[in-house]
């Protein structure tokens, strides 16, 4: 019993382990000189493929804050991206048009995705369901016209470039990309840590429970809306932090930031990790990352366009090829990578578990046996 014991305890232990040794492996990885053809543009000490991973880890942020959301809370979104734009744009505003420097910057810009999501949270949480999806895609909708149609402020369709008046010398340029790329690292191991204590914590349990019956998490007197409030804040201010080094990594930002668009891409990066597993959301955004990038890049190659057109026409355009594999996933992995993983694994240990029990069982009808002939 106590080597089982034992084996348990060691086995917690791993998943943070394992982290930790990630966490290190990626922020020495600047300093390497690894090379991936096909995958990374460049040697990973190199602007190009730190650039890339950076945004990645960005997107791999954005992905954890929506599995937050969907995942842990089960409230499906179509206006995630809102609070996205809303640290993006909250930072380039900040710096533009009031003259801060750029940390009392990054405080303005996670409050007001925080304001912004106690009202438009407020609002949607009075319905469920589909209609708590329209209701939040009518806020973002109204987000995206508003960031149009003020160019004085947001820059317009043109979108707001990054004023690095504000911004310290070695977060700007080609040159510090290194610094920006542990930014963004940074800023992916807060989002995975939050994610995690909420989790973790009497917030999550509730949020779980309300997800799977509300009603009765309201028979034992407590309130469902105020804990799906609650998440749904954290997530946006989660999404905020995102939104604020995209400005940082990408000096701009466009309209695209706030748009119903980026949301279902968001759902699809979780959906493709895997819904509910913390790692699964990370995998699904630097996944979808990387083939967005580097099939944009194939796309436009000789061998594509050398094909006859009923091949060329659809293997150059990136989005057709991200939506047959989004498909083939929802049909072979309805899991998601994390689950049809998580899946395996539970079903070798079962396996294990019921052969060990087998052998036990064995073992005492030969005692009984032998005692039987004694």
């Amino acid at each position: 019993m106590t080597t089982v014991t034992d084996s348990r305890s060691w086995k917690r232990f791993v998943p943070t382990a394992v982290g930790v040794v990630l966490v290190v492996f990626m922020a020495i990885l600047p300093m390497l000189n690894i090379s991936i053809p096909g995958i990374l543009p460049t040697p990973t000490y190199l602007p190009g493929t730190l650039a890339l991973l950076s945004l990645c880890m960005v997107f791999a942020a954005l992905a954890l804050s929506y599995n937050l959301l969907l995942g842990s809370g089960g409230m499906l979104s179509f206006g995630h991206a809102l609070y996205f734009g809303a640290g993006a744009y909250g930072l380039g505003i900040a710096l533009e048009h009031f003259g801060v420097p750029l940390w009392p910057g990054v405080f303005i810009a996670l409050i007001g995705g925080m304001v912004i999501a106690l009202v438009t949270g407020a609002v949607s949480m009075r319905v469920s369901g589909i209609p708590f999806a329209m209701v939040t895609l009518a806020f973002a909708q109204a987000g995206s016209v508003l960031v149009r149609r003020n160019s004085a402020v947001t820059g317009g369709e043109e979108g707001l470039r990054l004023n690095t008046d504000g911004v310290p010398d070695f977060l700007i340029g080609v040159v510090n990309t290194r610094n920006l790329y542990w930014f963004a690292l940074a800023v992916l191991v807060i989002v995975y840590l939050v994610t995690l204590w909420v989790d973790t914590s009497r917030l999550g349990h509730l949020a779980r429970a309300t997800r799977e019956n509300e009603q009765r998490v309201r028979v034992l007197g407590l309130s469902p809306y105020r804990v799906r409030l609650i998440v749904f804040v954290i997530a946006a201010v989660l999404a905020s932090l995102s939104g604020v080094a995209y400005m940082l990594l990408q000096s701009g930002t466009v309209p695209r930031a706030v748009s119903a668009d980026l949301t279902i891409t968001i759902l699809v990066m979780v959906v493709l990790g895997g819904v509910g597993f913390r790692w699964g959301a990370i995998v699904g955004g630097v996944l979808y990352t990387l083939l967005d990038q580097r099939l944009t890049v194939l796309a436009g190659s000789e061998a594509i366009a050398s094909l006859p057109d009923v091949l060329r026409i659809p293997l150059s355009e990136p989005l057709f090829l991200l939506g047959v594999l989004f498909i083939l996933v929802v049909m072979f992995l309805p899991g998601g990578i994390a689950g049809t993983i998580d899946g395996w694994f539970r079903r070798r240990h079962g396996e294990r578990t019921r052969g060990a029990l087998r052998t036990m069982d064995d073992a005492d009808s030969e005692a009984e046996g032998v005692g039987a002939r004694a």
